[in-house]
C-alpha cells in the first residue's frame, strides 16, 4: 500500500509534507498552474504543475522541496484585459500566502504584464531570473511563557512607530541591528517604552511591500510602506538576521521581547489594495492569478479598476477568495506572530461590498464571528477617498478619532469652540453615544505619521515638502497660525516659549482625555521633520528619530503626563457619565472661569476661550483642567475639591503655582493648569 501523502487544497499556499510541499491556489479563472522552484545549484528554475484541482483551487505535490526552498507561482490562463483577465505565464508571481520574500521587485518593464507602448497587448519577456521569490518557512519557534498583555482598552496608551526611523540613529543600539526588527527589541529601544509609559507600540505597515519606481527614479524610497504585496510576509528589509526566513524568526523575537515588556503590538494593516496599482501597473501576484476574483473592476469596463483608495486598485472584498485572503492573514498573524491588534488603513473600503460602506458588510461580520479576532484589539482609520464614517463601525471596533485631532487643534490656534472641545475631552459622546458605543471606541490624536510631528505642528504655518520632489505641491495644505508668528509675540524667546506650552497643551488635552490616546512616535522628543508633512517617501534623516536632538523637558513631562493618566481611573472610564447634578460620584463637571455652569450659547461662542473641566470617579482622585486658549491671563475660580485640598499635578505654563489652600488661580495665555485631589 502506498504511503505517498495525498495534496489538499487547504490550507492554501505552501504546507509542509514529507520529502515535499502541498501547495493550494485559487483561481476560477486560470487554466494550468505551475509553481516555480528554484533550489539547484545555479538557481536553476524547475517547474511542477498542480495537477489537481479542487473546486477553484489547484493543488498538488511539489517533491525535494521544502524549509528554505525558494519558488514563485507560473499561472496560464487568457489574456484579455477587456474582460478582466491578465494571465501572463511568463510572469513569476508571488504566492498570495507566502510566508517570507527573499528579493525586491525593480519593476522594470519585464515585471509588467502588458507592454508599456501598449496596455492591451501582453509582454511575453520572462522576469523568472530577476522577481523575488517565496520562500518556504519553518513555523517552528520557542514562545516559551509569552503572553499577550492584554490591555485594556481603557488601559491603553498607543505609540505609533516606524520599525527602521525609531532605532535607525539610537547610539545605544547595535549598528548592524538598527532599522530592524531586532533594534526595535533591544533594551535600549524597550526602555524608553516602558519608561515613556505607553501600553503597545502600533507598527507602520511591516507586510511586504514594494518600493514604487516613480519615487525610486528620483533617489526616494516608499518609507511608510502603504503599498504592500505579501500580507503574510514581514518586510524583509527590516530584517537584520537575513531575508531567506529569518526574518519570520526575528519579528517573533521581537514580539516576544516586548510582550515581556508588557508591551502590546498592533500592526497597521493594508488590506484595502495592493502594490500591483491599476490597468498600468505590474503583474506581481493577485492580478495574474485571478483578477476579478481579488480586485473590484468597474462593472461596464473590466480593464479597470475601481478605486476609492487613491491608489489604482481596491481589493475586492465582497468576493470569498479577497476575504479568505484577508482572513487568513488576519489569523495568521494573531495565532503564528503572537501580535495583539491591528490597525486598518481606510477601513472604510473593506466595507463597500456594492459601492456603498456597509456596517454590516461581510469583512466586519466574519471579524465579529472570528474567534481569534474576538481577543484583539481592532482599530479602524474610519475612511477613504470616497467617505468619511467616523462613528460609523460597529461597537467591538474602536476608530482614529479624526474629529478629536481637528477640533484640539481648532481650539488651541483659536478657531474652535469650548463645546467641541468638551466633546473630544469626553470621549467624543456626539459621535459614539447614541449608537451605544463607549469612550474607549475614540482613539485619540493629535499627529500621526500622515502629516506634521506635533514640534512641527507648532513651528510651522506652511508645509515644506521640497525634498520630496514635487515642488511642494504634495501634502495637504495647514496654513492656519499657531500665534507663533505674526499674528503672535515678536521676541524670540516668548515665541520659543510659547511653542513649549503650545506642545504641553495639545499633549495634555491628549493624554487627559477620555478614549485611546495615541502619540505619534518621537513627539515626546520634540522630533522635527523640518516642516515635511508628507514624509512617505524620506528614507532618510528627515524621518528617522534624532536620538542627539531631544528635548528633555518635554519628555519628562510626557512621562508625567502618561502616570498621571495610569494613576487616575476618573480619566480611564469606560462609560459616559453626567454632569453631577444627580449626585453621581462619577461625573465630568465643565464651568466657567468664573466657577458658574456654561450657557448653551457660550458653549459655541468662539470667542470663549477659557473653562474648567473636571473628572470624578468614586474610589480615585479627581482631576480639574484649568484650560485657557486666550491670549491673556485668566482668573479661574476653583471650585471645591470635596475631599483633600487641591495640588498642583501639571502644568504647561512651567511657572505656575498653587497655594496650600487655592481657591483662585490665575493661568497664564495659552495654558492648561492640571490639578489633582485625592
Amino acid at each position: 500500500m502506498s504511503t505517498k501523502p495525498d495534496s489538499t487544497p487547504y490550507p492554501l499556499g505552501v504546507s509542509l509534507r514529507e520529502g515535499a510541499v502541498n501547495v493550494a491556489v485559487h483561481s476560477e479563472t486560470a487554466e494550468k498552474v505551475e509553481v516555480a522552484v528554484f533550489d539547484g545549484p545555479d538557481g536553476a528554475e524547475r517547474r511542477v504543475e498542480l495537477s489537481e484541482r479542487t473546486g477553484h483551487v489547484f493543488h498538488g505535490l511539489v517533491p525535494d522541496a521544502g524549509v528554505g526552498t525558494r519558488y514563485g507561482l507560473r499561472v496560464h490562463g487568457e489574456w484579455e484585459p477587456g474582460e478582466g483577465l491578465r494571465h501572463n505565464p511568463a510572469k513569476l508571481l508571488l504566492d498570495p500566502w507566502a510566508r517570507a520574500v527573499e528579493g525586491m521587485w525593480t519593476l522594470e518593464e519585464e515585471d509588467f504584464g502588458h507592454l508599456h507602448a501598449d496596455p492591451e497587448a501582453r509582454n511575453d519577456t520572462d522576469n523568472g531570473a530577476s522577481a523575488p521569490r517565496a520562500v518556504v518557512v519553518d513555523p517552528a519557534f520557542d514562545w516559551g511563557d509569552d503572553r499577550a498583555p492584554r490591555t485594556p482598552l481603557a488601559d491603553t496608551v498607543v505609540y505609533e512607530v516606524h520599525v527602521k526611523g525609531f532605532t535607525q540613529q539610537h547610539p545605544d543600539v547595535p549598528e548592524e541591528i538598527r532599522g530592524s526588527y531586532a533594534g526595535l527589541a533591544h533594551p535600549a529601544a524597550i526602555e524608553h517604552l516602558t519608561s515613556l509609559g505607553v501600553t503597545a507600540v502600533e507598527l507602520l505597515p511591516v507586510h511586504q511591500f514594494v518600493q514604487d519606481d516613480h519615487l525610486v527614479e528620483k533617489g526616494l524610497r516608499n518609507y511608510w510602506g502603504y503599498n504592500s504585496i505579501g500580507f503574510f510576509a514581514p518586510h524583509n528589509e527590516y530584517s537584520s538576521a537575513g531575508q531567506g526566513g529569518e526574518q519570520v524568526r526575528e519579528f517573533k523575537e521581537m514580539v516576544k521581547a516586548l510582550h515581556a515588556a508588557g508591551l502590546e503590538v498592533i500592526l497597521d494593516v493594508v488590506y484595502n489594495h495592493t502594490a500591483e496599482g491599476n490597468h498600468l501597473g505590474p503583474t506581481l501576484s493577485l492580478k495574474g492569478i485571478d483578477n476579478s476574483a481579488y480586485y473590484r473592476l468597474v462593472e461596464e469596463e473590466p480593464e479597470n479598476y475601481f478605486d476609492t483608495t487613491g491608489t489604482g486598485n481596491s481589493l475586492n472584498v465582497s468576493h470569498p477568495a479577497a476575504l479568505h485572503l484577508i482572513m487568513d492573514s488576519l489569523r495568521y498573524w494573531v495565532t503564528e506572530m503572537h501580535v495583539d491588534g491591528f490597525r486598518f488603513d481606510l477601513a472604510t473600503t473593506l466595507t463597500r461590498q456594492g459601492g456603498d460602506a456597509d456596517v454590516h458588510s461581510a469583512f466586519l461580520s466574519l471579524c465579529h464571528q472570528d474567534p481569534v479576532l474576538a481577543r484583539v484589539k481592532l482599530i479602524a482609520e474610519p475612511w477613504d477617498t470616497a467617505g468619511y464614517q467616523v462613528g460609523g463601525f460597529p461597537a467591538a471596533w474602536s476608530e482614529w478619532n479624526g474629529k478629536f485631532r481637528d477640533d484640539v487643534r481648532d481650539f488651541w490656534r483659536g478657531h474652535g469652540t469650548l463645546g467641541d472641545l468638551t466633546q473630544r475631552l469626553t470621549g467624543s459622546p456626539d459621535v459614539y453615544e447614541a449608537s451605544r458605543r463607549s469612550p474607549v471606541c475614540s482613539v485619540n490624536f493629535v499627529t500621526a505619521h500622515d502629516g506634521f510631528t506635533l514640534a512641527d505642528l507648532t513651528m510651522y504655518d506652511e508645509k515644506h515638502n521640497d525634498a520630496n520632489g514635487e515642488d511642494n505641491n504634495d501634502g495637504e495644505s495647514d496654513n492656519r497660525s499657531w500665534n507663533c508668528g505674526a499674528e503672535g509675540p515678536t521676541d524670540d524667546e516668548e515665541i520659543n516659549h510659547l511653542r513649549n506650552r503650545q506642545r504641553r497643551n495639545l499633549l495634555t488635552t491628549l493624554l487627559l482625555s477620555a478614549g485611546v490616546p495615541m502619540i505619534l512616535g518621537g513627539d515626546e522628543l520634540a522630533r522635527s521633520q523640518g516642516g515635511n508633512n508628507n514624509a512617505y517617501c524620506q528614507d532618510s534623516e528627515i524621518s528617522w528619530f534624532d536620538w542627539d536632538a531631544v528635548d528633555d523637558d518635554l519628555l519628562e513631562y510626557t512621562r508625567k503626563l502618561i502616570a498621571l493618566r495610569r494613576c487616575t481611573r476618573a480619566l480611564r472610564s469606560t462609560v459616559y457619565r453626567g454632569d453631577g447634578r444627580d449626585g453621581s460620584a462619577d461625573a465630568v463637571i465643565a464651568l466657567r472661569a468664573d466657577g458658574e455652569p456654561m450657557t448653551d450659547a457660550e458653549w459655541q461662542d468662539a470667542n470663549a476661550k477659557a473653562f474648567s473641566l473636571r473628572f470624578a470617579a468614586e474610589g480615585s482622585a479627581s482631576i480639574l483642567l484649568l484650560v485657557n486658549a486666550a491670549d491673556n491671563p485668566v482668573e479661574f475660580q476653583v471650585p471645591d475639591p470635596d475631599g483633600k485640598p487641591w495640588t498642583l499635578a501639571m502644568s504647561s505654563d512651567p511657572e505656575q503655582a498653587v497655594g496650600a489652600e487655592v481657591q483662585t488661580l490665575l493661568v497664564r495665555d495659552y495654558s492648561t493648569t492640571v490639578l489633582l485631589s485625592e
